[in-house]
C-alpha cells in the first residue's frame, strides 16, 4: 500500500507543529485511537517509514512525519494566530493528507469536514506547538483552531479564521489567501468609507462563508452578509475576486 502523499491529486491539508525530539509516533497514535473512538488505525505499514492510516466516518487519511520514520520539516508560514513566530523556527511536522480512495476529493466541503474533526482528534495526542491548514499558510494555537472550527462543525458559519488567511494590505484592502482551495478563486476586498481595520475584517470573514457557500464568482453581483450589508464582486480574472464593501 502506497502512502496517499506520494500523489499530487492527495496533497496535505493539515500539519501539525511539534518541537524536535517531542513528534509522536506510531504507538501514540494506535494508543489513542481506542475501540469505538472517534477513528481508527486501519493500515500499520513498518515503523520506519513514520506513517499510518486512519480511518473517520468512513473516510480514510494518511498521517505522514511520526517519529521513528523520516524528519518531515514544517512548511512555510505566511501567517500565526495564538502562537509567535519564533516558537514555530526549527519545527518538525505530521501531515494529514487525504487517503488514496479520496484522489481528486479533498477539496469537497464533506472531506474537509472529516478532515478537521480528525485534526481535533489528533491534536490531543502530545502537545503540538500549532495547527495549520495548508492551503491558507496559517498556523494557529490548537485552543484557537478548535474554538474557530466548533462552530461550523456544529453548523455555524465556516471558519474562516481557520481556513483562510485574511491579510490587511497597506493600501486598506484586505487579501485571502486559501480561498482559492475551495472555490478556484482569492478575493481583494476594500471599503470606500470609513468602516476601519475591524470592520473590515469582520466583512471579509462574512464574505468568506457566501463565497464557501455560493461558489466562485463569475459576473458582476451583489452579496448581502449578515451583520455588515452588502457586497459588491466582481471577477478579475478567473482566480481573482475584487470586492468593494456598498
Amino acid at each position: 500500500m502506497v502512502a496517499s502523499f506520494r500523489s499530487a491529486d492527495c496533497a496535505p491539508l493539515a500539519v501539525f507543529f511539534f518541537e524536535a525530539g517531542k513528534v509522536p509516533g506510531v504507538d501514540d497514535i494506535i494508543a489513542a485511537s481506542q475501540p469505538g473512538g472517534a477513528f481508527a488505525v486501519s493500515h500499520v505499514p513498518p515503523p520506519e517509514q513514520g506513517w499510518v492510516e486512519l480511518l473517520r466516518d468512513g473516510l480514510t487519511f494518511d498521517l505522514h512525519g511520526l517519529s521513528g520514520g523520516p524528519v518531515m520539516d514544517a512548511p512555510e508560514v505566511d501567517q500565526a494566530l495564538g502562537v509567535p513566530f519564533d516558537q514555530l523556527a526549527g519545527a518538525h511536522a505530521l501531515m494529514l493528507s487525504p487517503g488514496p480512495h479520496l484522489a481528486g476529493a479533498g477539496r469537497l466541503l464533506p472531506v474537509i469536514r472529516v478532515g478537521v474533526e480528525l485534526a481535533l482528534d489528533l491534536a490531543r495526542i502530545g502537545s503540538p506547538l500549532a495547527i495549520g491548514w495548508i492551503p491558507a499558510r496559517n498556523a494557529i494555537a490548537p485552543s484557537w483552531f478548535q474554538k474557530a472550527v466548533s462552530p461550523w462543525l456544529g453548523g455555524g458559519p465556516f471558519p474562516a479564521m481557520a481556513l483562510v488567511s485574511l491579510r490587511h494590505d497597506v493600501d486598506e484592502t484586505v487579501r485571502s489567501t486559501g480561498l482559492k482551495f475551495l472555490i478556484g478563486q482569492e478575493f481583494q476586498l476594500s471599503d470606500s468609507g470609513s468602516g476601519g481595520r475591524e470592520y473590515l475584517t469582520k466583512v471579509a470573514l462574512r464574505l468568506v462563508d457566501w463565497l464557501v457557500a455560493n461558489g466562485p464568482v463569475s459576473a458582476p453581483c451583489e452579496a448581502v452578509l449578515a451583520g455588515t450589508g452588502a457586497v459588491f464582486l466582481e471577477a478579475a480574472d478567473s482566480t481573482r475576486i475584487v470586492a468593494r464593501c456598498c
